[in-house]
């Protein structure tokens, strides 16, 4: 189970339970909701949808604890362009 928690207009908590239940700290600015929703989902649900595609790639355990969004393409280069898929933009 993924809940997303919004702390602020930016910054988000994230908790993931399975094995071991974790807690992340992510920062999702204005400009790259943006850039990967084009407004067609909400801030809590494009974070939702790319822990899906983190935990798909590597258990939750291994996902950092405090990261920008934007950070995730950088490790994963398939990522801009399938999250915008996955969200409808």
């Amino acid at each position: 189970m993924i809940e997303v928690t919004r702390r602020d207009h930016e910054n988000y908590t994230v908790t993931v339970e399975g094995a071991t239940t974790t807690r992340h700290e992510v920062k999702l600015s204005a400009a790259c909701h943006e850039d990967l929703t084009g407004g067609k989902a909400t801030p809590e649900a494009l974070i939702e949808e790319s822990f899906r595609f983190l935990l798909e790639r590597e258990p939750n355990t291994s996902i950092l604890s405090s990261f920008e969004l934007s950070l995730i393409g950088r490790y994963f280069p398939e990522y801009r362009k399938e999250i915008r898929q996955r969200v409808g933009t």
